[in-house]
This record gives C-alpha cells, structure tokens and sequence, in this order.
C-alpha cells in the first residue's frame, strides 16, 4: 500500500501518492501546457525542475495561472 502526503495548493488541502513530484501535481490538475507560475513553501520552483521537484508532506504550495489578454 502507498502512503500518501498531505499538501495544502493555494489554501486547499489535498492528499497525493507519497511520490509525486511538480510535473506530475501540474497534470493532475490540468494545467500542462499552460503558463503557471509555482511556488513551494515561498520560494519559485522553475519549470526546468517540474520533472526532478519532488514533493513532501506539509508543502505549501501556490499555482499561479497566467492568462492573457489585451
């Protein structure tokens, strides 16, 4: 059995599989492909890193979607 971790994104709390990294938290909320900005317990994660950052239970997570627009 997996063990699961506990997040809190953008002021929800979610549980995810004890492995999920960045790229993977992006997916499973529809944003691939989009431009978002990420932020894990204050600091910017950059997008070279989505693939490698993995996530740990008690992060703080901040999704950031840009939307344009004129």
């Amino acid at each position: 059995m997996s063990k699961v971790i506990t997040v809190t994104i953008n002021g929800s709390t979610r549980q995810l599989p004890e492995f999920t990294n960045v790229a993977s938290l992006i997916e499973g909320l529809g944003f691939t492909g989009k431009r978002i900005a990420l932020e894990r317990n204050g600091e910017i994660v950059p997008r070279s890193l989505f693939a490698t950052q993995q996530l740990a239970d008690g992060d703080r997570l901040e999704v950031v979607v840009a939307v344009g627009g004129g």
